[in-house]
């Protein structure tokens, strides 16, 4: 099984839109888990524009599912992380102004850093993972990090589907089978969607799990959150 993490940042978005609490992040992570979901993941960055820190701390009382907090890896996101304790922590090197994260880690050339933060994660019993493009060498060195998992970068697969699938999938198929050779964990994320999801899960038999918010969200203001989570679990285990 595939497991569906929902990534909540959009409905963080809608709610400091406007002030208040409405819509509830916390009532929504919830309902994502009675719908189905099998993770909730939030991404908090610096200028809280989204998911607030407060937000972390309030998820961490009720998530029973699994929470994954994604982000880069600064001393106040460290710190957020030791504090919470998530069952996966998911580092991507984006930089603060970023809209959207946009790339993966140079795993060799951060290897020390990386190794540095993950062991603290580690020490404390939270499963790491970091953010990868689909390059075979940067999944090598990855391994070398003490990371659990990597995420692929899902990206560039989402741009070429429509005009090449078996092409735009070879690199992450690939990037998976290296990732399988390292004893490491794989997820993927990233403009990942009902119409192409499906063909992913097809070439990487050992994606463990996916990180969705954007599309998720979009669909369910036509779907429905209920039905949406369904329609994305139908995509993943078939």
């Amino acid at each position: 099984m595939t497991k569906l993490s929902v990534n909540i940042n959009k409905i963080a978005t809608l709610r400091n839109a406007r002030g208040g609490n409405r819509p509830n992040v916390v009532q929504t992570a919830l309902d994502c888990e009675r719908f189905g979901a099998q993770g909730i993941t939030v991404h908090p960055r610096p200028d809280e524009r989204h998911i607030r820190f407060q937000d972390v701390y309030d998820l961490k009382e009720v998530v029973t599912t699994e929470f994954n907090i994604e982000g880069n890896p600064t001393p106040d996101f460290i710190k957020l992380v030791l504090a919470v304790k998530p069952e996966q922590v998911t580092l991507v090197p984006d930089a603060p102004d970023a809209i959207t994260s946009n790339a993966g880690w140079d795993t060799l050339k951060h290897k020390d850093f990386l190794i540095d933060v993950i062991g603290q994660f580690k020490a404390e019993g939270i499963r790491t993972s970091i953010f990868v493009d689909p390059i075979n060498q940067q999944v090598e060195g990855a391994a070398l990090t003490g990371t659990d998992r990597i995420e692929l970068y899902t990206e560039a697969y989402a741009h070429d589907y429509l005009t090449n699938r078996e092409a735009a999938v070879k690199p992450y198929a690939e990037a998976a089978r290296v990732a399988q050779q390292c004893n490491l964990g794989l997820n993927a994320g990233h403009d990942l969607d009902l119409g192409n999801l499906r063909y992913l899960k097809e070439q990487l038999p050992n994606l463990a799990e996916v990180s969705i918010g954007h599309a998720l969200i979009c669909d369910a203001l036509y779907y429905g959150l209920e039905n949406t989570i369904q329609l994305y679990l139908r995509q993943l285990n078939f």
